[in-house]
This record gives C-alpha cells, structure tokens and sequence, in this order.
C-alpha cells in the first residue's frame, strides 16, 4: 500500500502530509552465493535470466543484470561467481532484484571483511546502499520500501521522514511476529502469468506528478495508506479491505493499464467477495494480493483459482510472512 511514496520526487515536496508506505515480506527467499571464478571477470547467474560473464573494466550497468554487476563494481571485486536463486517468479513485482540487491551487498560485504575491511553493514546500511544503487544503475528514480521489507522482513508501515539530512525512514511494526500465522490465513496472493515493467507505470506516474497533475490523487493514497496502516493494526480487516480497494480505484484513474486483464477480473471479484485487492509493486502486470476475513478469503481462493486456469503460468502463491529479513551465512 502507497508504493511510489517512497520515491524522494514524491515524498519530500508531500512530507507536510506525513507520508508512509506499507508491506510485507514473504517466505519466496531469494538466496546469493559467492563462488570463485577467474581472475579479472565477474560472471552472474540468476533465476529466470540467461548468465552473463564480463571482464571487471567491462561491466556493463545497463544489462538485465545490471544492478548485480554495479554492486559488484561498487565494492571493486572481481573473480567471483555471484550465482543468485530466487523462489519467486522473474519480474513478479515482489520485489525481487531489490532483495537480491540487499543479499548481494551484505555478502560482499562479508567477504570484504574477511579480506581486512573494517566497514560493518547493518541491515539499513545494506538497504541504503542497494537503494542507491539501484537508482544510480537504473538512471531514473527509485522506490526504498522494498529494500527495507527484505533486509528486516515482517509486517511494517515505512514512515517517510521527508529530511534533507537525518533518518530517511521510521519503521512501524504493525503486526508483531507473534500475529503473522493469524495474518496469512487472512491473505491471498496472485501471479498474474505476466511479467511486468515498474518502470513503464512509475515513470508515468513521476511525470504526471512533476508535471502538477493528480496531485490531489496522491493526497487521497496517502490519506488510504495511513488509515490501512492503522485499521490493520487494530485488526479492523473490513475497514482495511475498503481502504485497499479505494487506493486501488485511484491508481485505476490514473493509469487504467496498471492491471491487466486477469488483474481486473481478480480484483473485481475481491470486491465482489467483500475482500480488498492491489496489485504489488506498481502494477501493469506481476501479482495481486488480498485481504479479508478468513471465510470471505477462503470463497474467493475458489474463484481466483478459476480465473487463473485461464493464463498459462498464472497461479497462487503460497502466502508465508518471512520474519527473518536479511541472514548471512
């Protein structure tokens, strides 16, 4: 909820407002392995793309694995075989390539220890640096919230200090560790069958924004975020459902392609089902998720199954939070 507030462009002229966003990580790991390799190259695998090996002067940071290969370049190691797997789907708008990011940059920064450096990383400093990381090889600007759900995992509201200097970010533990078997019997979570593109729907959206359009738009989904962030935590899952529906329905208005075909028909029947739906990431493809009261949940598992037997390698997800965040072996 209230993805793309963590982009600097919109949180920092909108900080009067108090801007927050919110997620949670889920038990689809992504794991990063540090093998040797032959002086002087870097090579990466990863799940869902085709490995690539490149001479350390050579890296190139507009590859489809770009970012890795800019981290690599950051802590100037070569040598290595960065062999990344992840369990969920390529381009899901999980939040992959961010916690990939997160795992990379504390495994380096292990191994950088180990060859003498006395730099620590502390899960927010890894988050930082994969941050701004990501933005500096993506050339456009970036969203924080999904470095931070994989380097400290759980169920958290991300509090957007909206300072030149100081904190970036205040976390809220909105559901303790304690509560999340509760939680994920109240939770759906869809794979459309269709990679997506965030940048194809973010960067409309910080144009618009830059531009002075829907800027009363952007003050309602911040207004929608901090009332879920608190029906969520008081456990009121029918005011929360309705919330996510309306932040929903405001993105709809401003980019009607941020779901697509099976995306509508999923949310359409979440609301149908008296269940809230909104798609992860920034949409236009990838997944969508559900909250509502187990009964109400449990019906509409039965429909969205059937929607989703219409599009090949569209599926559910198995919905496990994670509450372990980043762990280094």
């Amino acid at each position: 909820m209230g993805g793309t507030i963590d982009i600097r462009t919109f949180y920092l002229p909108m900080r009067h407002l108090l801007p927050c966003t919110f997620n949670m990580a889920i038990d689809l790991r992504t794991r990063v392995r540090l093998l040797p390799h032959r002086k002087g190259f870097v090579k990466i695998s990863s799940t869902g793309f085709a490995s690539a090996e490149y001479p350390f002067d050579r890296i190139p940071f507009d590859h489809s694995l770009g970012l890795m290969f800019n981290i690599a370049a950051y802590f100037q190691i070569h040598g290595i075989w960065i062999d990344i797997e992840s369990k969920s789907p390529p381009r899901s708008a999980l939040g992959g390539s961010s916690a990939a990011a997160v795992a990379l940059i504390a495994a380096l920064a292990k191994l950088a220890e180990h060859l003498g450096s006395s730099e620590r990383y502390s899960r927010a400093k890894a988050a930082l640096a994969a941050f701004a990381l990501e933005e500096s090889a993506a050339g456009v600007p970036c969203g924080f919230q999904d470095h931070l759900a994989a380097a400290y995992g759980g169920v958290n509201a991300w509090h957007w200090q909206g300072g030149i200097s100081g904190p970036v970010f205040k976390r809220q533990v909105v559901v303790r560790k304690e509560g999340h078997k509760d939680l994920e019997q109240h939770l759906l979570l869809a794979y459309c069958g269709r990679p997506h593109k965030s940048i194809d729907v973010n960067g409309r959206w910080v144009r618009q924004f830059l531009s002075g359009r829907h800027r009363d738009l952007w003050t309602k989904i911040i207004s929608c975020t901090r009332q879920f962030v608190e029906a969520l935590r008081n456990r009121d899952l029918r005011k929360a459902s309705i919330l996510m529906n309306q932040e929903t329905d405001i993105r709809r208005k401003m980019t009607p392609d941020v779901l697509d075909r099976i995306g509508k028909k999923l949310v359409a029947a979440a609301g149908m089902g008296n269940c809230g739906a909104r798609f992860t990431g920034a949409g236009g493809g990838g997944c969508i998720w559900a909250l509502g009261e187990i009964e109400a949940i449990d019906r509409l598992r039965l429909v969205w199954e059937e929607i989703l037997s219409t599009k090949k390698q569209a599926c559910l997800l198995k919905v496990k939070i994670d509450s372990r965040g980043l762990v280094v072996d």
